[in-house]
């Protein structure tokens, strides 16, 4: 099926992406308009310690009204590797470095309206090494052994669709 792109414009300009409003010609013929996120794109770490534990962080999201348990994760910055990030990010938010960091998948979060597209990092061998965390965040971390945090994902216990899209990749490394 072929899309043609008429013409694009930004309609919104935010902190953490853009809005993109596409006119499309389908191939049909006719004229359509898709609103899309504009986002650099995020990585999604998996730190497990050397007791097996994974190390999750819990925090307030506004949108869901609710504190969620999530796999720590951050935006990559324009041109930024996803590598780097994820150093980064998992210093931030859990206070560990990761003297082994593995890429072993990526997946777009939401190709329905979104181009953010989200990288999965093993963390492995970690040790305590915190960054300041950003300001807007405030979340706490919390442990839980690998076997259990597999199946609260299997039982529908955790909500957080990241995390859940970030385990089913590891699994067959852990």
């Amino acid at each position: 099926m072929k899309f043609e792109l008429i013409h694009a414009e930004t309609v919104y300009q935010g902190r953490a992406f853009e809005v993109r409003r596409d006119h499309l010609r389908t191939p049909d013929g006719r004229t359509v308009k898709y609103d899309i996120i504009e986002h650099t794109g995020s990585v999604i770490i998996i730190p497990v310690d050397a007791q097996g534990q994974m190390h999750f962080v819990r925090q307030y999201r506004h949108a869901a009204q609710i504190d969620l348990l999530e796999l720590p994760a951050g935006t990559l910055e324009p041109g930024e590797p996803p590598a780097e990030a994820a150093a980064r990010e998992i210093r931030e938010e859990t206070g560990m470095e990761a003297e082994k960091l593995v890429e072993i998948g990526a997946f777009y979060l939401a190709p329905g309206y979104s181009t953010e597209l989200m990288h999965v990092f093993l963390a492995t061998d970690l040790k305590h090494n915190p960054l300041e965390a950003d300001a807007d965040e405030f979340l706490s971390v919390e442990k839980i052994p690998v076997t259990e945090a597999l199946r609260q994902a299997e039982n529908g216990e955790m909500q957080d669709a990241k995390s859940l899209a970030a385990l089913l990749l590891a699994r067959q490394y852990l």
